[in-house]
This record gives structure tokens, C-alpha cells and sequence, in this order.
């Protein structure tokens, strides 16, 4: 099977922890992931990246959303109510990565439409690298649409 050329898709990590932040970076990293990883630090300030008002980052042209849901300002779960409720937003591609393991947040989420539900503890020992291992292969086989 070969691989379509297309350019790259950015990931946009929705996380508040600094921690988590990094060890997606490294782990991105030593899989020799070379997409652009945007990182906002709640559903606010990813709503300004997407929409293209962001001060830093440019308005991505494909994005796959690794979301955290607790987070200040705007949580995970009311950024997905506010994409799925934008006409230009309602098709992205959404991974949630998050410590809660509540059947309510699970639930939640698949209601929004969630590609996935990835619990960060069992990411521990080389999880991380092996779930973006995933996720690279995935981008590369799937059409995503435009925002």
C-alpha cells in the first residue's frame, strides 16, 4: 500500500499541564514525528488557533485535536459542544487525552463524536510513542478535510 503525498497534518494538544506538554514533545520526537504540534492551554485559546485569530500560531489547514478535558477557562468537554456546534469546525478529527477515567466523561465524549478516548496512565512506558506511532500512520491513510 502506498502512502498518498499530501502535506502534513498539525496536531493541536489541547493540555494545561506543562508536563504532559513536554512529554508529548519528546515523545513526538523520538518517534521522528516531524508535523507541527500547536499546543493551546485550554478550549479557549484553541478556539482562537482554529478560528485564526490566535496572536501566535497560523490557522492550520488540517488538524488532529488531542484534548485534555480538565482544564481552566474552558474544559474539554465545552470545546467539543463549541466545535460541534461550528459549521467550519464540526468535522475535526478529535482524540481525547485525559486522566479521567469516568464512565459520565466517556460517554460524553463519544456523544461529541470523538475519534477515541486514550486514557494518559496507560500511556506510561512507552505508551505515548507507541500511540503517536498510531496516530502518524493514521493521518497518512485517512482524507481529512480542510478547516
Amino acid at each position: 500500500m502506498s502512502m498518498r503525498e499530501h502535506s502534513p497534518v498539525s496536531f493541536l494538544l489541547v493540555d494545561d499541564d506543562e508536563v504532559d506538554i513536554i512529554s508529548m514533545q519528546r515523545a513526538l520526537k523520538k518517534q521522528k514525528i516531524a508535523n507541527p504540534l500547536l499546543v493551546a492551554r485550554d478550549g479557549i485559546e484553541a478556539l482562537e488557533i482554529l478560528h485564526g485569530t490566535h496572536e501566535v500560531f497560523r490557522r492550520p489547514h488540517s488538524v488532529i485535536v488531542l484534548l485534555d478535558l480538565n482544564m481552566p477557562r474552558m474544559n474539554g468537554h465545552e470545546f467539543l459542544n463549541a466545535i460541534r456546534g461550528d459549521a467550519t469546525l464540526s468535522q475535526l478529527v478529535v482524540f481525547v487525552l485525559t486522566s479521567s477515567r469516568h464512565e459520565r466523561d466517556i460517554h460524553q465524549a463519544y456523544e461529541q463524536n470523538v475519534a477515541g478516548y486514550i486514557v494518559k496512565e496507560d500511556l506510561n512506558n512507552g505508551g505515548l510513542s507507541h500511540a503517536l506511532g498510531l496516530l502518524d500512520k493514521y493521518w497518512r491513510v485517512v482524507e481529512l478535510p480542510d478547516i
